[in-house]
């Protein structure tokens, strides 16, 4: 790719203008280099940030952005944290508008807040009501906000259901992804049949447990019973394209102190899809090794992993079979959040790196499936401070005409929201 032109984000703030008269180029030691116009759309007193790579961030017009608001960084969320959940209007001189709280969030996921369905009227996010996460669900039109009694972990497209899972089993086994503040029935339990995968009907509040931790654990290991003393949980869900089937991150920690709640080394995993009720279950990948995952289309999902034999990469498994390939080996060789961006660009994948080299530049870029080619969008670094569980990861996600890209980037002195503009890339390279 020839660059045409290299600039540097600007942290201020120029409103009702056009992406041109909002760009302020500056020069920047730090190790701050964006290669396409990018601009910041929150600003203090306080920090903002979306959360994870895989929930829809934009509206249907593109124009209203959701965000997190917190008042302070560096240290794990206390179940007293309280986050505002709210969007910027980037029409309107990105002006942020809150339009609720939540007592249940995380640094990587926030509080799982996301648009619902295609009509751009409905918010979700999580939240804790006395002793239960639950979900709200607010109305923008109406200002309305009904409760769901279990916490939403990823939605349908077509916004008919939601995937929940225990969030007090993963604060315990998998900090930074769980919610403080309520403790685990079951935290005696290896592997809970009253706990798993729950589908939650979003218009009535019915829910119903679809998978359980026992069945999942019995299910064995090719290699053999590698798992008969672990503690098990699920986390990282995703319904596919169509709603018709789901995929579930099957995780667990050879050792755990149910009393102290330490444990110690690592986690093993392996991912399962599955059909919306639960049943015609396959173990997708079995390697143990699996991470950052996204469903290419209703068939295929493209992941991070390391298959029996090959090397660690991103590959493409298709669902029910035991058919990979590699994706990208050359251009997308570590490990990152990786999404496709939406028709007509869909031969586009969107990824980013974790902070390396000496100023921990964040890169974000794209790569493009039909040449092989690498476009960097930016080197974001993150300073020293944002590390383990309240790290500040880019994790880009795309506006739904593709031609946005919004990342959450601590470089400036506290983590904000970036747009990046990419539409001239596009026209231009596709």
């Amino acid at each position: 790719m020839k660059i045409r032109r290299r600039q540097f984000c600007s942290t201020a703030l120029v409103t009702g203008l056009a992406w041109q008269s909002r760009w302020t180029a500056a020069a920047d030691t730090s190790g701050l280099e964006t290669l396409v116009p990018c601009r910041a759309i929150t600003r203090g007193p306080g920090y903002h940030w979306f959360g994870y790579y895989d929930k829809r961030e934009f509206d249907p017009t593109n124009t209203l952005v959701l965000s997190n608001k917190v008042s302070f960084e560096g240290r794990s969320p206390t179940a007293a944290d309280s986050i505002t959940v709210g969007f910027i209007n980037t029409k309107a001189d990105d002006i942020w508008t809150p339009i609720g709280t939540s007592n249940a969030w995380g640094w990587q996921q926030g509080c799982m807040l996301q648009w619902v369905g295609r009509s751009g009227k409905r918010v979700l996010w999580n939240d804790r009501q006395g002793d239960s996460f639950v979900c709200r669900i607010h109305d923008l039109e109406t200002g309305d906000t009904r409760t769901l009694p279990r916490p939403i972990y990823t939605l349908s497209p077509d916004g008919r259901f939601g995937l929940s899972t225990d969030f007090r089993r993963i604060d315990n086994l998998r900090p930074g992804y769980g919610y403080d503040g309520l403790a685990d029935p079951f935290v005696t339990e290896r592997a809970p049949e009253e706990s798993g995968v729950w589908r939650v009907d979003l218009e009535t509040g019915r829910d119903e447990l679809i998978l359980s931790l026992a069945e999942v654990a019995a299910i064995p290991w090719p290699d053999g019973d590698r798992h008969a003393s672990a503690w098990h949980y699920f986390n990282h869900l995703l319904v596919s394209p169509d709603s018709q089937r789901f995929i579930v991150l099957h995780r667990y920690r050879p050792a755990f102190d149910p009393k102290t709640l330490q444990f110690q080394g690592g986690f093993v995993t392996r991912m399962l899809t599955a059909a919306i009720d639960g049943s015609d279950r396959s173990i997708l990948d079995p390697s143990g090794f699996t991470s950052h995952f996204i469903w290419k289309d209703n068939e295929v999902v493209t992941m991070w992993t390391k298959p029996a034999g090959r090397p660690a990469g991103f590959y493409d498994f298709v669902d029910k079979t035991d058919r990979i390939k590699p994706v990208g080996s050359e251009k997308m060789a570590v490990n990152g959040h990786n999404t496709y961006l939406p028709a007509p660009y869909q031969d586009w994948i969107l990824n980013d790196t974790y902070p390396a080299g000496p100023q921990r530049q964040q890169t974000v870029y794209l790569y493009h499936l039909p040449s092989g080619r690498r476009f960097d969008l930016g080197h974001f670094p993150a300073p020293t401070e944002y590390r383990g569980e309240w790290r500040c990861d880019t994790h880009p996600r795309s506006s739904n005409d593709g031609t946005t890209i919004a990342i959450d980037s601590p470089h400036a002195g506290g983590r904000q929201v970036y747009l990046l503009d990419i539409a001239e890339l596009l026209q231009r390279e596709s």
